[in-house]
């Protein structure tokens, strides 16, 4: 069976909440100023509500694979989005599922008028800040915005 991507669904909040904390503990990024403790990621449903933003569902066999999206956080400049709670299980990278969501995030961002997109990540996911490097976004000295996830230290920016 193929993947089927699609917008998010309220019935999915549980299962992609449980699978972003996994690929944190995969990690052993778990800490405080992340996503992992983030009480917005138990009802992303409801956060994507917000008037430009969009978060996007991969999904196989009926289950929750990878999700990403666009957000309009607080504080960023006029025209710049965030690219947020981009996630995969490890069984799934690799296989051009990621690149496929950060594609339909992208192209989200530019339909809904936005010139950049902003992200912060953390080293310890290397692989995603290839991805990040390879479709255009570059590093920036700095966070922008509110995102409110202290415990990132990397951040990147990409024009649309």
């Amino acid at each position: 069976m193929s993947i089927i991507f699609r917008s998010l669904e309220q019935r999915d909040n549980k299962e992609i909440a449980e699978l972003i904390r996994s690929v944190f503990r995969e990690f052993g990024i778990a800490r405080p100023g992340t996503v992992y403790f983030d009480p917005t990621t138990d009802d992303l449903f409801s956060l994507f509500r917000k008037p430009g933003s969009v978060y996007w569902i991969a999904e196989e066999n009926g289950k929750i694979i990878g999700g990403c999206g666009i957000f309009s956080t607080p504080g960023l400049p006029e025209g710049c989005c965030e690219l947020v709670k981009f996630y995969l299980l490890s069984s799934q990278r690799g296989k051009g599922t990621g690149r496929k969501l950060l594609e339909m995030s992208l192209e989200s961002a530019r339909k809904l008028g936005y010139r950049q997109v902003y992200l912060e990540s953390l080293p310890e996911l290397s692989r995603a800040i290839g991805l990040y490097e390879k479709t255009g976004f570059r590093l920036i000295e700095g966070p922008m915005g509110s995102s409110g996830h202290f415990g990132c230290d990397i951040w990147m920016l990409k024009n649309l």
